[in-house]
């Protein structure tokens, strides 16, 4: 596991609980909005160990409902089930963070019972995805594919679960956000919990000059997606 930090008390992180987070380094997108840039292409010089990491929750059973784990992309760790094994274990509930690019690592994750909570990124409309999250153009189908399984997958298998969509003023438009609702409803379900969440600089983005779209844009997203998905919301607006 390759982790550069992790933050002791969230409780935001994980809807309903009381958790501690844990970042992972890498990622296979570059989204130019990524608050976390450091963990995308900055990489940092030393990690931390995983057993101190579990050590710090160890002493915090019984005090913490669950971890959330996050990134960069977690799923490209390749001894991330065993980290959350142990983590199991321990009795706390388990949130991943994933952009569903790897559907594959994600179903043995559900058949082993390892998570609790999914929080999906779904990054713009599927003909947006390449510029959206800077893969080539000709992958475009083989991308929106796996994120459609992902979509299905979570739909599913996971006890509980949202998809979210960061907005950017020069990226998203409100019709992105009715075949975004579209995709999400055909794919997972109808019923599905979808966030709509604002840009904003941590100042450490990957892009800069980007800008959050203003509060009327924002709604008319809300009520274009809420023509597919009924439990469409905002959030931090």
């Amino acid at each position: 596991m390759k982790i550069p930090y992790y933050q002791k008390l969230t409780l935001l992180d994980y809807p309903g609980k009381t958790a501690a987070t844990v970042f992972t380094d890498g990622c296979n997108f570059r989204c130019p909005f990524c608050h976390n840039a450091a963990l995308v292409v900055r990489h940092p010089e030393e990690y931390l160990a995983p057993d101190d990491v579990l050590a710090f929750l160890k002493k915090r059973t019984g005090l913490l409902d669950g971890v959330c784990i996050t990134g960069g992309e977690p799923l490209m760790q390749e001894d991330l089930e065993d980290f959350i094994r142990r983590i199991k274990k321990m009795g706390f509930f388990v949130k991943l963070d994933t952009n569903g690019s790897f559907p594959d690592k994600l179903e043995k994750l559900f058949k082993e019972g390892l998570i609790d909570y999914v929080a999906m990124d779904v990054k713009n409309s599927p003909e947006k995805y390449p510029a959206t999250v800077g893969i080539k153009a000709s992958e475009p189908e083989k991308i929106t594919e796996r994120i459609s399984r992902s979509m299905n997958l979570i739909a599913r298998l996971s006890p509980d679960y949202e998809f979210r969509t960061t907005t950017v003023a020069s990226l998203h438009a409100p019709e992105d956000f009715e075949k975004m609702a579209k995709w999400i409803s055909d794919a997972a379900s109808p019923d599905a919990k979808y966030y709509i969440q604002c840009f904003k600089d941590s100042g450490d983005i990957i892009e800069e000059g980007l800008e959050a779209p203003d509060e009327n844009t924002l709604e008319a997203c809300r009520k274009a997606a809420l023509r597919y998905l009924k439990h469409t919301e905002l959030r931090g607006v």
